[in-house]
Formats: structure tokens, sequence, C-alpha cells
């Protein structure tokens, strides 16, 4: 579809991208939402908490949430999501990925950008044990890589999934690490890798030869995180072959189901290439919203719900 036009513009305080993105990551608060939380035994021996919020009438309908890099179930853009979408009639399954429950998880290897087998997993459990007809999908950042490469990929999606969204999606991984690593985003990458290396030392008494101090103090940047650890622990050569793999631009031609991607103008976390126009003109599933505001996962809007809450409804209820 051609690039969709959009009306996001926010009050002038929020048209600073990083004003945007810090108050929503770090300022946000949402109240008044119950989760149920539910373990999910994978194949491999490992495991996933998912949390359930419910609407208040029995619902046939459920969306999928998918925090992002180093966030969690209960971050206010995963909790917001959930909350409004309660309001709307859907359940909502909140996925925590592999070691970001507030658990470590069991094996060496943990989550990354590119692992749709966990969200494969996921899908399938819900529709072998629930009994919805319509089931959704929102990624974001990390988590909207994530969907836009399992929707792409050559498996059988099942009937019931009728749509997903994809907001912030770093759709060129080495593009957006570039970004990252900019003189602008130095506090955030810092405080991404002080995070990761505090995870891979909490496994280091789980898995000490594989993990030894040597190789830990080796970690600088974001790069090296993903040469030391995400590529090896997760069968890539290296950081660059992880990106080229993983990255869901190359996935989006192959698309077939409805999709919207919004990214922000202003976000500082994507590079050029994480602006997927040109894939988004030649395929009629794909719809990108461009607005000039918004940050990284950012979207300040009235009565504490984000733009890009309201946006992804009103486009699943149009589709």
């Amino acid at each position: 579809m051609p690039v969709q036009p959009s009306s996001y513009t926010p009050p002038l305080l929020f048209k600073n991208g990083h004003v945007s993105t810090v108050y929503y990551g770090l300022f946000r608060k949402i109240t008044d939402l119950e989760q149920e939380r539910e373990r999910l035994e994978l194949e491999d021996g490992d495991f996933m908490d998912l949390d359930w919020s419910y609407a208040s009438s029995p619902a046939t309908k459920v969306m999928i949430l998918l925090h992002g890099l180093e966030g969690h179930a209960q971050r206010p853009y995963i909790t917001g999501s959930a909350k409004y979408f309660n309001g709307a009639g859907y359940d909502c399954c909140a996925v925590n990925f592999r070691g970001c429950s507030g658990e470590p998880n069991r094996l060496y290897r943990s989550y990354h950008s590119g692992a749709t087998e966990d969200l494969e997993a996921v899908v399938n459990h819900i529709l072998k044990t629930k009994k919805y007809t319509e089931l959704y999908i929102k990624g974001v950042s990390l988590g909207g890589n994530m969907v836009l490469k399992y929707a792409g990929e050559s498996r059988d999606l099942p009937g019931e999934l009728k749509g997903i969204v994809a907001i912030s999606a770093p759709c060129d991984l080495h593009s957006s690490l570039r970004a990252l690593m900019s003189w602008e985003n130095i506090p955030y990458a810092h405080r991404f890798r002080k995070h990761l290396v505090a995870k891979l030392k909490a496994k280091q008494p789980q898995f000490p030869e594989l993990l030894p101090d040597s190789e830990i103090e080796k970690i600088k940047t974001l790069k090296d995180f993903d040469d030391v650890y995400t590529s090896r622990a997760h069968g890539f050569a290296d950081a660059l072959d992880y990106y080229a793999q993983c990255s869901a631009l190359q996935f989006l031609p192959t698309i077939k189901i409805p999709s919207l991607i919004i990214n922000a103008k202003n976000d500082s976390f994507l590079g050029p290439e994480c602006y997927p126009f040109k894939e988004a003109g030649a395929n009629r599933h794909i719809y990108l919203e461009v607005p000039a505001y918004g940050g990284h996962v950012g979207f300040y809007d009235a009565q504490n719900i984000a733009y890009t809450e309201k946006r992804a409804l009103k486009f699943l209820k149009e589709i």
C-alpha cells in the first residue's frame, strides 16, 4: 500500500523525540489492570511467562503483545495496550520473552529479535487451549521486528490470525544498531548494555565455561554483546550474521495478512533502512505510517492512551 497519511500531532513538548521516548519509557503509569500469569513450558525445556488480562465480557478475540529489548509485560507500553484493548472487547496475552519475567530462564540461550519459534509456540498454545476465533499480534520495537519476520517467513499461518501491528520496528537491525551507537543515543545504549551484561552475569554460575569473565569484559557496546553472546547462544556466526538473518525487512515482500507499521520520523533508534517505503509500496498487505513525531515507542496522546494504541484499534476494525 502507499504510505499512509498520519494525523498525529502531539503537544509542543512531545514533538521532541527524546522527550516522547523518555516520558513513555520512564514516567507513564497504567493503573487498574489485573494480569494473571501462565507459565508456558517450551519443547526445549525452557519456559516463557504469559500475563493475561481480560475483557469485561467473554471475548472471541485475543491480542498477543510483544515487548522490546529488555522489556517485559509490565512495561507501560504493554499494560497501556492491554488495558485499552481489554476495554474494546479483546482478551490480551502479554508475552514475557525468555528471561524477562523476573526469573532467569533455564537454558544458555534467551531471546532475540528473530526468535519467531517462540512466538509460534505462543500462538499454537493459545489456539490449542483457548477458543478464540480471531487472533491479532502487536509487537513493539524488538517485538515489532519479530512479528513482521514471523508473518513473512515460509510457514502456514493460522486462519485465526487476522492482522498484525508493529510499532517503532527496527526492520533493519544493523541500521538500528548504527543509530543506537550514535552520540545522541549514548545514554540509551549505555542503559541497554548495563541491563544485558547484568543478565549475563546472573547466568554465569549456571554456565561458567560459556560465560567466563574474560568474555563478558569484552562487552563495551551493544554490538559486542551480540558478538559475545547473542550470536553464539543462538547459532549465528557473529553479530552481523545475526542482523542479516533476523532483520524483518527481507520478509516484508511475502507478508500476506494486513500489517500496520508505525515508525516515527524522529525516532533516534531507527536508521534510514528501518523505514520500508519500497516494500510497503509493493505489497498491498503492508500499511506504513511515518508520523513526524513520536520518538521511540512514545506517541504521547490525551487521556494517557498512546496514539499508537488508538491507531492500532482503528486499523484492526477497518480490516
